[in-house]
């Protein structure tokens, strides 16, 4: 695999260590790519099975209860 050399603010990859748990600022990075394409395939997989058209579920909404007194 080819490797890229690029530069980042080090406080953003110090966050991204901090957030996943890893101590190695290359894999820390890796894993946010990783995760940024495995996303996007999931997002293109709820697309093509029409899942993303239904709206949004509310969870359980409650209803309103009569004004008591």
């Amino acid at each position: 695999m080819a490797n890229i050399n690029i530069e980042l603010d080090a406080e953003l990859v110090v966050e991204v260590m901090v957030l996943a748990g890893i101590n190695n600022p290359r894999d820390a990075v890796e894993a946010v790519v990783r995760d940024y394409i495995a996303r996007g395939h999931r997002t293109e997989a709820r697309v093509a099975t029409g899942e993303a058209a239904a709206p949004p579920r509310a969870g359980n909404p409650l209803t309103p209860e009569p004004p008591q007194g």
